[in-house]
This record gives C-alpha cells, sequence and structure tokens, in this order.
C-alpha cells in the first residue's frame, strides 16, 4: 500500500522565494547586458561646422549706443523760475541762441543795487581827485611862495655881503639878512619834503577809492551777468537734444536746464565683456554697425573701472556716418584685438570659453553619427576659436547645444 509523503508549509514556502529570487537575479543580468539606445537627431536641426587651418583674425564684440564728441550740459547757477521756453529739442541752435527765460527778482534788485553802488563809488573817487588836486595846488602854492621869498632873501644876503665888504652897512644888517636867509632855507627844504610826502599820501588816497571802484565795478558786472544769465544760451552749435524743464518750474541752483550737442561728429560708446576686456588697448580698429552701414573708427578710451561686469570703451569714428546716425543711437561694435598668420580655428561653439577644455561631438566620415571628443580651446573670437588640441584640420563638430545628451558619448545623426 502506497503512502502519500506531503512536503509540509515550511519547506513549500522556501521553494517559491528562492525561484523568484533566482528569476530577479536572471532579469538583472540580462538588463545589465543591453546597452543604452543611442539618441538621435535630425541634421537640420545642429549647427555643424569643419576645422580650418589658416589666418584667424581675433575679435572682441559689444554694443553700445553713439554719443556726441562735443556736449553742453546747461545748468543753472541761482535759484529761478522758467518764464518762456524758446527753443524745443531737436532745433538746430547756435552758440548765443536763446533756449529759455528765467526771473528771479531778488538777483535783478541786487544787480540794480550793484549798478548804484558803482555809480556812488566813482563819484566818491571824482570828488576825491578833486580834493587831492585842490589840496596838491594848495602845498605847490605855498612852496612856492616859500621859494620866492628863500630867493629874495638869497639876493638880500648876496647885496649886504658886497655892501659890509665895502663899509656901506653895519654888521648887524648882514647878520640879520643871514639869519632870516637860513631860515627860509630850511622853510623851503621842508615845503619841498612836504610836497613829496602829501602827492604819495594823496596819490594813495587815489588809490584807496579807485580800489573800491574797481570792487564796486566787479560786483556790479557780476551781477549783470548773472542777470543776463536770465536768458539761458545754447553756448554751442549744434541741436537741442534735452530740455527737461517746464513754464512755471521753479529750480534750485544745479539744476539741469538743457543738453545741445553737435550731431555731426559722434563717437561709440560700446560696453565690452570684462572677461574679454583684458586685450583692450588704445589705438585697436573697430568696426562700429549702425544698422544702417558700417563705420570704421579706433579705440580712444578705455574706462579704468568696471561696471556692471563690462568696460565703456569709447572709438572714434572715421570718415562720413551712415545715414540716420545720431545721438543715443544703439550700435554694434567689433574690436579687432589681434591676428594669427596661421592658427587652427573652428567656429565658436555654445557655452565654449577661451582656454578652457570642452567636450564636442565630432562627426564620422560618412556623417552618419558624431563621437564625444575632448577638445583644448586656446584664444576665442567674435565667432571663432582657436582649438590647440583634440581636433585636426577637416573635422566636423557640433556646434550646437549638446547638453541633453551630456550622458551619451555618441549620437546617430539623421
Amino acid at each position: 500500500m502506497d503512502i502519500a509523503i506531503t512536503t509540509p508549509p515550511s519547506r513549500r514556502k522556501y521553494y517559491a522565494w528562492g525561484g523568484a529570487g533566482l528569476g530577479i537575479l536572471v532579469l538583472t543580468l540580462a538588463l545589465g547586458r543591453l546597452k543604452p539606445a543611442v539618441p538621435s537627431v535630425e541634421r537640420q536641426s545642429i549647427l555643424v561646422d569643419t576645422v580650418k587651418r589658416g589666418p584667424m583674425v581675433f575679435q572682441v564684440r559689444g554694443t553700445g549706443t553713439l554719443q556726441p564728441v562735443d556736449v553742453r550740459w546747461i545748468t543753472t547757477g541761482f535759484d529761478s523760475r522758467v518764464e518762456k521756453i524758446r527753443v524745443y529739442p531737436g532745433t538746430p541752435v547756435k552758440a548765443d541762441t536763446v533756449i529759455l527765460e528765467l526771473s528771479n527778482p531778488e538777483l535783478q534788485q541786487a544787480a540794480l543795487d550793484a549798478q548804484w553802488q558803482f555809480k556812488a563809488a566813482e563819484g566818491e573817487l571824482i570828488s576825491a581827485k578833486a580834493r587831492v588836486q585842490e589840496a596838491l595846488l594848495d602845498k605847490r602854492a605855498t612852496l612856492a611862495t616859500v621859494k620866492a621869498s628863500y630867493a629874495s632873501a638869497r639876493m638880500d644876503l648876496d647885496a649886504n655881503e658886497r655892501l659890509e665888504k665895502e663899509g656901506l652897512v653895519a654888521r648887524q644888517v648882514l647878520m640879520q639878512a643871514r639869519g632870516r636867509a637860513e631860515e627860509l632855507t630850511t622853510r623851503y627844504q621842508i615845503e619841498q619834503e612836504r610836497l613829496k610826502i602829501g602827492e604819495a599820501s594823496l596819490t594813495a588816497q587815489l588809490a584807496a577809492s579807485s580800489a573800491k571802484v574797481e570792487q564796486a565795478r566787479a560786483l556790479w558786472l557780476l551781477k549783470a551777468s548773472q542777470v543776463e544769465a536770465l536768458k539761458v544760451r545754447a553756448g554751442l552749435q549744434g541741436v537741442l537734444q534735452l530740455l527737461p524743464v517746464q513754464v512755471g518750474q521753479r529750480l534750485a541752483p544745479g539744476s539741469t536746464l538743457a543738453k545741445v550737442a553737435e550731431p555731426s561728429r559722434l563717437k561709440a560708446e560700446l560696453r565690452i565683456s570684462e572677461t574679454q576686456a583684458k586685450d583692450l588697448v588704445l589705438g585697436q580698429t573697430v568696426s562700429v554697425d549702425t544698422r544702417n552701414g558700417l563705420v570704421q573708427g579706433r579705440v580712444a578710451r578705455i574706462d579704468p573701472a568696471v561696471v556692471n561686469g563690462t568696460v565703456l570703451v569709447d572709438a572714434t569714428l572715421e570718415g562720413a556716418l551712415p545715414k540716420g546716425a545720431r545721438p543715443d543711437l544703439s550700435v554694434e561694435g567689433i574690436i579687432e584685438l589681434d591676428r594669427s598668420a596661421d592658427g587652427l580655428f573652428v567656429g565658436r561653439p555654445v557655452q565654449a570659453q577661451a582656454y578652457g577644455t570642452l567636450g564636442l561631438y565630432r562627426l564620422a566620415p560618412d556623417g552618419s553619427e558624431a563621437q564625444r571628443v575632448q577638445v583644448r580651446l586656446g584664444r576665442g573670437s567674435v565667432s571663432t576659436i582657436e582649438v590647440l588640441d583634440g581636433l585636426k584640420p577637416g573635422d566636423q563638430v557640433i556646434l550646437s547645444d549638446t547638453s541633453a545628451w551630456d550622458a551619451s558619448e555618441r549620437i546617430r545623426i539623421k
């Protein structure tokens, strides 16, 4: 008689778990042997360039605006009020063209007061000159009287000395004549000195009065010029660019009244990235694109400061300006830094940095796929970059953004 042998429930559960584990292991090994799918891309959707060898021009690009070379900002130097606007922006002006008229009653009154003070000082000077002349005449008259008396006394003394020798006059009379002559001699000398001192003193008094007149005149001219400045003139032949005021507006000292510029003489102000500005030097050639034509120029000034990651460069423009060139027009400029007679270069890939290493996809000879290679780069230009290692002339590489395929060493091209 057969006896049925039954497997215990615990052993059946053990066999089930073991079979499941073995299945998972086999599946894992099978998946591990599978190769990842190669991504594919349409040829029309990517940018491809060929590595070349030959002359290379190193350039940097910047954007900016055209700005006038000759520009004048007009500000007010005192409190005032806008009374009348004569000229509006866009109007050609000459240096003496009145742009607007201001008013300042206090300043106008001060100018009148200064004028009256000047006239009063002039009158005082005239009066002082008259007094000085009168005083000098009195001193000269006194000197003339003393001189005449002195001459008469000398004649009497000479006569008495002759008569005394002949015994015709008493010695006492001679002594009296001699004493009078000596007295008048001394007095004549004193009057001469007094006249000299008086002339010097009176001249100094006139100089002081003249200085007061000049001081009053200078103050009057200053106030008069300030009143004249209430008629705001262009001060430069050109075009009125800006007039940020309105009739009736109150203005504080230092307020901007207008901007006048010469539109026929323009320069380009370009902003260059600070990472590309290290090779800039004065005199480098610049090509400025005004969107309506090109004009050549040269680097004339490089700002020593970096502002918002850029360096400001001024370029003088040579030759005739393209039609439509005007102040504040947006432009693009390309500055030539250097030239290489023989270099290996390719179009600048996305995210390429000068003197860096970058993974680029190099196309196979048949163009069906591309393999990633490490490329060492050199100096960069606007649209090209120097190749130091990793590529050779004739190689074709993808310049487009390939960050989506970073996990793949190769891609298929359809």
